[in-house]
């Protein structure tokens, strides 16, 4: 995605660290929705208004920005990046410890959402690319059930890690995962060998692939749209 203004429904509120979308009505729902390697939290705004969500809905998105950090597999450039990614390999892509920092922040934004009155329940966690990879490895372990795990072009990261970090309360958390299948970026395969680690773990993992290299498609997007509206139900 590229940032582009497209008319929307939504209050927009531009932050520091974050643009923020408000529903017309007060907002009893909320998606955050993690941006990938060297974008910001604009990238994925133009996509809400193309879901398809129900007049009158609750849902808050929050896009928060990921901070800017040299990235070693860009030559040390600085640019927004959830984690150091040293090489496309496996072992480059696994910086635990911005990994771990970039967890502590989205569990900091779900407390927030908490704070202002949105249960657990009632937030997805989504991402895309490395946003994504964050967003799984989040959502994986918190200790509350969330409503759903969006992730998209992307893959699970420190997975060996998983059966001793993850816990329960999110063991049938609804997971949809979707993939390019001409992605250049992260191939087709590394993300469908994290769906396969996923299911041997016991999730139940929705895989979905579209014709299409690292983006989004309008098909997906009305997917995603749907799914959404599953997974957090108007209430009024």
């Amino acid at each position: 995605m590229s940032p582009q203004f497209i008319e929307s429904t939504h209050m927009a509120h531009f932050q520091d660290d974050s643009v923020v979308l408000e529903p017309d009505r007060a907002a009893d729902a909320c998606v955050i929705w993690l941006h990938g390697l060297g974008a910001d939290g604009n990238d994925f705004v133009p996509v809400v208004p193309m879901l398809g969500l129900p007049a009158g809905h609750g849902v808050r998105f929050l896009f928060p920005h990921a901070p800017v950090r040299p990235v070693t597999l860009n030559m040390g450039m600085a640019m927004r990046a959830w984690y150091d990614i040293k090489s496309l390999t496996a072992e480059g892509r696994e910086d635990a410890e911005g990994i771990a920092a970039s967890t502590r922040r989205v569990d900091e934004l779900i407390a927030q959402q908490r704070e202002a009155g949105i249960e657990p329940g009632r937030i997805v966690i989504a991402g895309f690319s490395q946003g994504g990879a964050v967003a799984l490895h989040t959502a994986l372990r918190y200790p509350m059930r969330l409503a759903g795990l969006l992730a998209l072009s992307t893959y699970l990261p420190l997975r060996d890690r998983l059966t001793s970090e993850a816990h329960a309360a999110n063991r049938d958390l609804p997971i949809l995962m979707m993939h390019g299948s001409f992605d250049p970026v992260v191939s087709p395969e590394f993300g469908a060998a994290s769906r396969d680690f996923l299911t041997e773990a016991g999730y139940a993992v929705d895989w979905r692939t579209y014709p299409m290299e690292h983006q989004v498609c309008p098909e997906q997007i009305a997917a995603i749209g749907a799914w959404l509206t599953e997974r957090l139900p108007q209430t009024v």
